[in-house]
């Protein structure tokens, strides 16, 4: 079923809206190779739907966001494998042509020297997440203080971009070309001075900052951790369902942070966010499991709207390492709504809007549901992340990402859906 927008001239107020009507759904078009793993396994350069912004000035045109690159366990500990090493995160420009997404211009990421980024992981005490990494033919590759794995955009009203990302987290800003203008973390090894609490450093890996949001005033960077932290460790915290929101300032780099209660401690958490208002926004909270699958089938692809009015401030003055304690524990050890209220702090207030497994026909066949962005006339546009088209093939290689309900490798795509409830 065709969503349709409503777009009204700003020329004459008498005007009639003019229409514009999305498919169910857009699909990437002839993605390219990116590379091809020993075993034969094709990798492509989709790995776009990290992340989604629309943009404000075409109702056709979205930028999507890729993360590190193609990547696979290796057979040592802690060891991953990179499908193409020199792998720059980069935002795509498509537009939606009939029912297919048609990349129209690639923004390579770069750091201040204009230099291409890499995915490669940071070292330690600078966003490590105790990875390994190593090329295609075995050779290791050296960690990259300034590497990022991208998950969550902002397009600003001045055609900047804000990244934030799964490593540090850090939260970077780039002009229109990609080029980095600051970088911001917990480690004060950023530029331009200015820090994110040190807390956040304590991000379980590869589950950091992966969504990303501003508020309509323009003033404010919203941030959702995907997990709850490992805070002061994985074990302290098993069965928590703790996550924290982030908001930074701009101007005054001023941050605040938020719980956010997961619906239970199973699923992989929060992929993404999304503005509505300056204190409200929708969450896309999931499992990891594909929609349709025989065998494992997901269960848990919700959108839900948070509001932040009434949450405590869960801000540490001192900035120590574990953030403020409650009662001696960290807020991610507090785990529950019950640990919260005997702690006497109050969660951001979350009803359910969307479900993707229940309101998206026939069937949502993606694991990965990772971007969200909410559009004029009460819609959503909802990305996924398709790996670039591979999956871990469980020997130390690649294997092609094959939907279960589809039969197909999987690609990005745009799934266009029409609220019943209006958000505001």
């Amino acid at each position: 079923m065709a969503s349709t927008l409503f777009l009204v001239s700003c020329q004459d107020d008498g005007e009639l809206p003019s229409l514009f009507s999305y498919p169910a759904f857009a699909e990437a078009s002839n993605p390219r190779v990116l590379s091809t793993a020993p075993n034969g396994t094709t990798i492509y350069g989709g790995g776009f739907g990290s992340s989604l912004v629309a943009d404000p000035r075409d109702p056709k045109v979205f930028y999507l966001l890729t993360d590190r690159g193609p990547n696979t366990a290796g057979t040592a500990a802690n060891s991953i494998i990179l499908g193409k090493a020199d792998f720059t995160p980069q935002i795509g420009k498509f537009r939606v042509v009939g029912k297919s997404l048609v990349l129209e211009q690639t923004i390579l990421l770069k750091n201040a020297a204009g230099q291409a980024l890499t995915g490669l992981p940071n070292p330690s005490g600078q966003g490590s997440t105790g990875e390994n990494a190593f090329d295609l033919n075995g050779q290791p590759l050296a960690p990259d203080p300034e590497g990022l794995d991208s998950e969550g955009l902002v397009l600003a009203a001045d055609g900047t971009f804000w990244v934030s990302d799964e490593y540090g987290p850090h939260l970077t800003h780039f002009d229109a070309t990609g080029r980095t203008l600051e970088r911001i973390n917990p480690f004060g090894t950023g530029t331009g001075g200015r820090t994110l609490p040190r807390v956040l450093a304590r991000r379980r890996p590869n589950r950091g900052m992966e969504g990303l949001t501003i508020t309509p005033d323009g003033k404010t960077l919203v941030g959702l951790m995907q997990s709850p932290l490992y805070n002061p460790s994985s074990a302290a915290v098993s069965g928590s369902t703790v996550l924290r929101v982030v908001t930074f300032d701009i101007a005054t780099g001023a941050t605040k942070q938020y719980a956010y209660l997961m619906e239970n401690a199973s699923l992989t958490g929060c992929s993404e966010i999304a503005a509505i208002t300056n204190t409200t926004f929708l969450a896309l909270e999931r499992d990891g499991n594909y929609g349709g699958s025989p065998t494992a089938p997901a269960t848990f692809k919700r959108v839900y709207k948070f509001d932040l009015a009434g949450a405590t401030d869960l801000s540490d003055p001192s900035n120590a390492a574990t953030g403020k304690l409650y009662n001696g524990l960290t807020v991610e050890q507090l785990k529950d709504k019950t640990g919260l209220q005997n702690a006497g702090v109050v969660p951001v207030t979350k009803t359910l809007v969307f479900d993707l497994l229940t309101d998206i026909s026939p069937v949502y066949p993606h694991d990965k549901a990772e971007g969200l962005a909410l559009l004029p006339d009460n819609q959503l546009a909802i990305s996924n992340d398709d790996d670039f088209g591979v999956i871990d093939n469980g020997q130390n290689g690649f294997a092609p990402k094959t939907l279960p309900a589809t039969g197909q490798v999987d690609k990005n795509r745009i799934y266009f859906v029409k609220l019943k409830t209006p958000l505001k």
